[in-house]
């Protein structure tokens, strides 16, 4: 885990602005957070320099990326040998159909939240993408039918 210096209100306010909507103008940015567009520009670049944002995205519908169905996969490895886990990691983050991937505690190893065509696609992925790896025992197939998220991470400094 990276050690970050911790954030003051106002750079904790930018990041939380940011995280519900990353187009915002440096402007618009600025008034929000009811600071200078100058010190807003150089407290974004101070943030972008320390490694806070890992990244912008746009969030794209599903459907238009040939995306028809969700699913959760739960996967159990036959031993938890380091050099097993990391096989596991190495194979599925090459797979494309994988979108994110949790090293878990409890019954299961991993989840895996795949997306696919259809359940014919689904099949395949399980069967080819997951249970052919000699590192797994068992899956565990959920299709989501609806899934919501928010925007991004809780400012949990604020909260305590």
């Amino acid at each position: 885990m990276v050690s970050l210096p911790r954030l003051d209100r106002i750079d904790r306010h930018l990041v939380r602005l940011l995280q519900e909507d990353g187009r915002l103008s440096n402007k618009a940015l600025a008034a929000a957070a009811g600071i200078a567009p100058s010190t807003c520009s150089e407290r974004v670049q101070r943030l972008l320099d320390r490694g806070v944002f890992l990244g912008f995205h746009a969030e794209v519908e599903p459907e238009v990326m040939g995306i028809g169905l969700e699913a959760l996969v739960a996967v159990r490895l036959r031993r938890h040998a380091e050099d097993d886990v990391e096989r596991f990691w190495l194979h599925v983050e090459q797979m494309p159909e994988v979108i994110s991937v949790y090293h878990l505690s409890g019954a299961n190893d991993f989840l895996c939240h795949v997306v696919v065509e259809d359940a014919q696609h689904l099949r395949q992925v399980a069967v080819s993408g997951f249970t052919t790896l000699q590192e797994v025992a068992h899956i565990e197939t959920s299709i989501i039918f609806e899934h919501r998220a928010k925007p991004g991470y809780p400012d949990l400094v604020e909260q305590g």
